[in-house]
Order: C-alpha cells, then structure tokens, then sequence
C-alpha cells in the first residue's frame, strides 16, 4: 500500500500541508487589495515594511533566548543568537532597496493612506530594543558574576567568550546604525530634506537617530581606552 504524499495530514484549513503550516492563506491576505489602493505601489510599501516587521520580529526573540543564555552562563550560545539578530538586521537593511523604486509623486499619492502611522511606532523594532536592554543587563550582570569590568576585558584576551560576546553586541549596533543610515538616505531620496514626515516629524530627525546605541557603554570603553593611551 503506498502513501500518499500529496495530501494534506496537518489540522486546519489550506489546500496542502505548506499552506497550513505557513499559513499563506491569511499572510497573502493581510496586503491592501487592488480595489483599495489609492496607487498601485502600495503593495510594494506594504510587503517591505510587513516584512521588515516579521525579521524585527526574529531578531528580538534571538536576543531574548540570548538573554537566558548569557544567565545560564552559556556565553558562547548568546553570542551565535547575537549574530543572527544582526543578519535579520542586513536583511532588512538591503530590502529597503525596493523603495527606491518609488518616485516622489507616487509616494505622496501614497502617503496620505498611511494615516498617522509612523515607523517609530513598529512593534517589531520596540520589541528588539526591549530584548537587547534585558540583554545588556544579563551582560552586566555576567561580567560582575566573572568579577571583570569592561576594562579589564577590553585589554585582556580577545578571544575569550564574554569578549566575543560584546564584540558581537557591538556589531549588532553597528548593524542598526548601517539600517537607520539608509532608512535615512531613502527617506530623503523620496521625499527630501527639510520637510515633515509621518506625524509631523522633521525627516532629518532620522539622521540623528543613527548615533544612537543599544549598547553604549561598550562604546565608551573604546573611547576611555583610547585616551588612556593618548594621556
């Protein structure tokens, strides 16, 4: 008796077994239809932003997982969890490529259908940012708990894991600072410098918001190091 392959074995609704479990019924169904798009490249704004939302999504359950991990003392997992937090963070970096396929009168013919809707307003990013400052704390609380100090492990041995563990949090930050900047350059390509953005924002706020560090502390230690040599 053969088996067959072709049909459905998993509960719920959906014509084989990959719809049901990707549920691409009700994900392909969360876009504007045709009949309500005030211009047609709304589905393009919308499919990028939906989809930066489930990375952003990805990448702060990572940095949570590394949380426990770094509390368990497991260092060397928390750090695999860091860098693929930070690959959701290229990921979504090079995707907002696709809107530079946007030209300046079809964004403002779009703009009015995005309300007052704002990206500072993404769950996804609020979450990330809630999972990396549990984060930071599990690392601080781990480098007491080893009786160090970020001095003493930024001139000690590189290679040990709570080393490599910051270095990865540093490249996560610079990996959301390469996001912001060209979040920063599209935005300014489209719609241009010295104008308000969604809830009334000056565009050029988004340049500052690169600057920004989750992990700031880990920047200033450069810094402190660098003019202890320099004294």
């Amino acid at each position: 008796m053969t088996t067959d392959h072709s049909r459905p074995v998993l509960p719920g609704e959906g014509v084989n077994d990959y719809v049901r479990y990707m549920r691409t019924d009700e994900l392909l169904d969360l876009q504007r239809t045709a009949d309500q798009w005030v211009h047609p490249d709304e589905l393009l704004f919308q499919i990028t932003h939906q989809s930066t939302e489930l990375w952003l999504k990805l990448a702060g359950a990572q940095l949570d997982r590394a949380a426990e991990h770094v509390a368990a003392g497991e260092t060397g997992l928390a750090e695999l969890l860091v860098q693929r937090a930070a690959t959701a963070l290229r990921l979504i970096t090079e995707q907002l490529d696709m809107l530079r396929h946007l030209t300046p009168a079809d964004f403002n013919r779009i703009r009015p259908a995005l309300g007052n809707g704002s990206g500072a307003e993404s769950p996804g990013w609020q979450g990330l940012r809630k999972a990396a400052r549990r984060l930071g704390r599990e690392f601080d609380a781990r480098l007491e708990a080893d009786g160090a100090d970020l001095r003493s492990l930024y001139l000690g041995d590189p290679t040990t894991a709570l080393y490599r563990l910051a270095e990865s949090l540093v490249a996560l930050d610079e990996r959301i600072a390469l996001w912001r900047t060209e979040h920063y350059k599209i935005a300014t390509r489209i719609i241009g410098h010295a104008v308000l953005g969604t809830q009334g924002t000056p565009v050029d706020t988004l340049a500052r918001l690169i600057a920004q560090k989750l992990f700031p502390k880990l920047w200033q230690i450069r810094t402190e190091i660098t003019k202890g040599y320099g004294s």
